[in-house]
């Protein structure tokens, strides 16, 4: 598995070319990435084979496909934790 498959498994939101995707499928044939920017849906695509060549610099990865160069960071979203798992029973008495 390449470096850059490594961090899209660990990841579950991208930022390509200055868009933030939720919507992304990294697999052994490649990686596929949408979103919306603005009205308009924009969509990636890149091969296992340029995945495996994407350079990284820092955090950032660079990626070229037909259209040209894409930048990509691999980020964690944030997540509102559960309501049960952060408040106790209110209807069970408190230990005392």
């Amino acid at each position: 598995m390449s470096p850059l498959a490594t961090a899209l498994a660990a990841c579950d939101m991208l930022l390509i070319d200055g868009l933030h995707a939720f919507d992304f499928t990294a697999n052994e044939t490649g990686l596929t990435v949408e979103c919306m920017d603005g009205r308009q849906l924009r969509r990636w695509a890149f091969t296992a084979e340029q995945v495996a060549t994407a350079i990284a610099t820092g955090d950032e990865w660079q990626l070229s496909d037909a259209q040209g160069e894409h930048r990509l960071v691999c980020m964690s979203a944030f997540r509102a934790p559960d309501e049960d798992d952060d408040e106790a029973n209110l209807d069970e008495p408190a230990d005392r």
